[in-house]
């Protein structure tokens, strides 16, 4: 089973009066990455949360967003009155030296900076522990929907993989008449250059064998298939992180393709190569998404 490294979890909770919602989504990405967004009463827990997630969700650049309301503020307000008298006073004092009125002090009060800020105060531990639940729960729905993408990938890969299988059974078949066209084209380029009646039967043979050799691939394509089996063997073991030995062995398969075109010398030869080169850029293209 393949997981992907995209996907959306969503939770939430009522907790100690508090309403807790916890969304979180992932997108590829080569190591494990996270942005989180916290209210100021449980910024304290953080770097609980990144341990938690990269224990979790392994791979990918994490997008976390946890909003905590209560009585219908997202963020409860305190107002310091010390501040605000502070600041009256001074009001006041203008206010009687223009002689002019106080009529809406009161609003000009609470826009003044730090009158009203944010409540500051801190979860309870036995909160932060169920809100650290939500939290894991948010995590587990997200790592369902890579699931059921990864699901769709999976049947993405092993068709790639065995078209480019397919492909190399083409290759064999042409193998005879590769061969053939090599001897054919040797023997007419010796004999334009020395003539029929001056070449050595052994000797050409010889050489031919030898050209042959340097010409014969047949190790990359035992490679290849080998390569190919293990794709699929690898997908099918238990696990869930599988992108990056799914990326090496992508790298393997690419390298006993791309020597089978450079020997090839054969114009159909080296269109099945390029048919396998391009199943396999796009397998490439969906191992990026695999966590």
């Amino acid at each position: 089973m393949l997981y992907s490294m995209t996907g959306f979890g969503r939770a939430e909770a009522t907790i100690g009066g508090r309403q807790v919602v916890v969304e979180m989504k992932s997108l590829n990405g080569k190591q494990f990455e996270i942005v989180i967004k916290l209210p100021p009463i449980i910024r304290l827990y953080e770097l609980d949360v990144r341990n938690m997630l990269n224990a979790t969700l392994m791979r990918g650049t994490i997008d976390l967003s946890i909003s905590i309301k209560q009585e219908g503020a997202t963020k409860p307000m305190a107002v310091n009155t010390g501040l605000a008298t502070f600041y009256y006073q001074g009001m006041q004092q203008i206010a009687k030296q223009l002689n002019i009125s106080e009529e809406n002090v009161l609003s000009t009060l609470m826009r003044m900076p730090e009158v009203v800020a944010p409540e500051q105060d801190v979860v309870p531990e036995a909160e932060w522990l169920q809100i650290k639940k939500v939290i894991e729960e948010a995590a587990q729905h997200l790592m369902e929907h890579r699931k059921n993408e990864g699901e769709v990938l999976h049947k993405d890969l092993h068709g790639r993989i065995r078209t480019i299988e397919s492909l190399l059974g083409d290759v064999l078949k042409l193998e005879p008449e590769r061969t053939e066209k090599v001897r054919a084209r040797i023997n007419q380029s010796m004999t334009e250059m020395v003539g029929k009646d001056n070449i050595d039967a052994n000797r050409f043979e010889q050489e031919m064998i030898y050209y042959l050799e340097r010409m014969d691939f047949s190790e990359e394509k035992t490679r290849l298939a080998q390569h190919c089996q293990y794709f699929h063997t690898t997908v099918e073991k238990e696990g869930i992180s599988k992108g990056k030995i799914l990326g090496f062995i992508l790298q393997e398969i690419g390298r006993e393709i791309n020597t089978l075109g450079a020997k090839a010398n054969h114009a159909g030869i080296q269109q099945i190569v390029i048919n396998m080169k391009d199943e396999l850029e796009k397998a490439k293209e969906q191992v990026l998404n695999i966590l």
